[in-house]
Protein backbone atom coordinates (compact mmCIF):
# COMPACT_ATOMS: atom_id res chain seq x y z
CA UNK A 1 0.00 0.00 0.00
CA UNK A 2 1.43 3.38 -0.97
CA UNK A 3 1.48 6.46 1.25
CA UNK A 4 -1.32 7.93 -0.81
CA UNK A 5 -3.45 4.82 -0.22
CA UNK A 6 -2.89 4.58 3.49
CA UNK A 7 -6.06 6.45 4.47
CA UNK A 8 -4.05 9.09 6.29
CA UNK A 9 -4.04 11.64 3.45
CA UNK A 10 -6.87 13.61 5.00
CA UNK A 11 -4.78 13.93 8.16
CA UNK A 12 -1.61 15.05 6.38
CA UNK A 13 -0.31 18.50 7.14
CA UNK A 14 1.13 20.01 3.96
CA UNK A 15 4.90 19.61 3.86
CA UNK A 16 5.24 23.32 3.10
CA UNK A 17 4.09 24.02 6.67
CA UNK A 18 6.50 21.73 8.53
CA UNK A 19 9.58 21.38 6.31
CA UNK A 20 10.90 24.93 7.02
CA UNK A 21 10.60 24.32 10.79
CA UNK A 22 12.32 20.91 10.73
CA UNK A 23 15.78 20.69 12.27
CA UNK A 24 18.81 20.34 10.00
CA UNK A 25 19.39 16.82 11.35
CA UNK A 26 15.87 15.72 10.45
CA UNK A 27 16.13 17.29 7.02
CA UNK A 28 19.35 15.37 6.39
CA UNK A 29 17.79 12.10 7.57
CA UNK A 30 14.85 12.59 5.20
CA UNK A 31 17.12 13.50 2.31
CA UNK A 32 19.22 10.37 2.84
CA UNK A 33 16.15 8.13 2.60
CA UNK A 34 13.45 9.99 0.66
CA UNK A 35 11.62 6.87 -0.49
CA UNK A 36 11.89 4.97 2.79
CA UNK A 37 9.68 5.17 5.90
CA UNK A 38 10.27 8.30 7.98
CA UNK A 39 12.52 7.50 10.94
CA UNK A 40 11.09 7.73 14.46
CA UNK A 41 13.09 10.81 15.52
CA UNK A 42 12.04 12.79 12.45
CA UNK A 43 8.44 11.58 12.78
CA UNK A 44 8.37 12.78 16.39
CA UNK A 45 9.66 16.18 15.31
CA UNK A 46 7.07 16.47 12.52
CA UNK A 47 4.31 15.53 14.98
CA UNK A 48 5.59 18.12 17.44
CA UNK A 49 5.52 20.81 14.76
CA UNK A 50 2.13 19.93 13.30
CA UNK A 51 0.24 18.55 16.29
CA UNK A 52 -0.73 15.57 14.11
CA UNK A 53 0.85 12.18 13.45
CA UNK A 54 3.65 12.25 10.91
CA UNK A 55 3.08 10.40 7.66
CA UNK A 56 4.66 6.97 7.37
CA UNK A 57 6.40 8.01 4.15
CA UNK A 58 6.66 11.01 1.90
CA UNK A 59 4.48 11.00 -1.19
CA UNK A 60 6.10 11.44 -4.61
CA UNK A 61 4.96 15.07 -4.59
CA UNK A 62 6.49 15.62 -1.14
CA UNK A 63 9.74 14.04 -2.29
CA UNK A 64 9.79 16.39 -5.27
CA UNK A 65 9.16 19.35 -2.93
CA UNK A 66 12.09 18.34 -0.73
CA UNK A 67 14.38 18.07 -3.77
CA UNK A 68 13.46 21.63 -4.80
CA UNK A 69 14.33 22.89 -1.33
CA UNK A 70 17.94 21.72 -1.62
CA UNK A 71 18.59 23.16 -5.08
CA UNK A 72 20.50 26.43 -5.17
CA UNK A 73 18.58 29.40 -6.52
CA UNK A 74 20.21 31.67 -9.10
Amino acid sequence: MSATDSGRDSERTPIERWWPKLSIGSKHRLLEALDEPIDAQTADEIASITGKPAPERLTNAEQAFVRTQIEPVD
